[in-house]
């Protein structure tokens, strides 16, 4: 997406040279028919972020005919993205009753965020202590050439957000492997537990804030790298709490755009 997204099939996933989602005014091609993981998965993607954004009300009933008309995709990818998002909590399915939009709990949301703040600064505090090996740096940088590469763009590609999403999770766990506490790494992973906080579900609707979070992982990597421990944790602390406001922004729109 560029910027925030406008609703309709003229702004689907677009293709990639090598997979294929949805194409260019929404057919699709081969691929996308012989990729249904990826499909399934980019139609995930973006009916997250449809809901996030509030373009459904609470409680209302998503109809597959109508999501398939949206998104200009078969039944078979949006029952899955329906079963995928019903498991992270967004929405809610009753036998006979199919799914309906939950209401979203901002301050459930938030508290989370805020531990994760806490403990993925201390994970990257240990890991500046500890040190990363040479491999592990050199995945680290890695996983920056590549974030760079979709940032040099100018503006997000829905065919960015997956490979985005595997960079930003690959730097996190580069963290916590480098930290090496078993304790720690299980506390973080309890806060994943919902998709929706997955390291590989980022936000995608504002180029210039997914830039700057980009950069966050730069400025990471030099701390760590430099085994400055102090900075490596408020950087990490920062960058966390970045992405809780962008969040906390979004719940605040779907707020005065849905009905209570």
């Amino acid at each position: 997406m560029t910027g925030h997204a406008e609703h309709g099939t003229s702004n689907m996933v677009q293709p990639t040279t090598s997979l294929t989602a949805v194409g260019r005014g929404g057919r699709k091609s081969r691929s996308s028919e012989s990729t249904p993981v990826t499909l399934a998965q980019a139609v995930t993607d973006r009916l997250r972020t449809e809901i996030m954004e509030g373009r459904f009300a609470s409680n209302e009933k998503l109809q597959e005919m109508s999501l398939c008309k949206l998104l200009d995709v078969s039944r078979t990818p949006v029952r899955a993205a329906l079963h995928s998002l019903a498991a992270e909590g967004l929405l809610d399915y009753a036998p006979n009753r199919g799914y309906r939009v939950c209401s979203l709990d901002p301050d459930r949301l938030i508290s989370i965020f805020n531990i994760r703040a806490a403990l993925e600064g201390l994970a990257a505090r240990e890991a500046a202590e500890r040190g990363m090996d040479d491999t592990a740096l050199a995945e680290f940088r890695v996983a920056l050439v590549q974030g760079d590469r979709i940032m040099r763009v100018g503006h997000l590609r829905d065919v960015d957000r997956t490979v985005f999403g595997e960079v930003n999770a690959k730097i996190h766990e580069a963290i916590l492997r480098a930290a090496d506490n078993r304790m720690l790494k299980d506390m973080i992973r309890m806060c994943h537990n919902m998709p929706i906080f997955s390291d590989r579900n980022v936000l995608w609707n504002d180029y210039d804030w997914v830039r700057r979070s980009h950069d966050d992982h730069h400025r990471i990597f030099d701390a760590i790298a430099s085994r400055d421990a102090a900075r490596a944790e408020q950087l990490m602390r920062e960058h966390v709490n970045t992405v809780k406001l962008q969040m906390k922004l979004q719940l605040g729109k779907v707020t005065t755009m849905t009905p209570a």
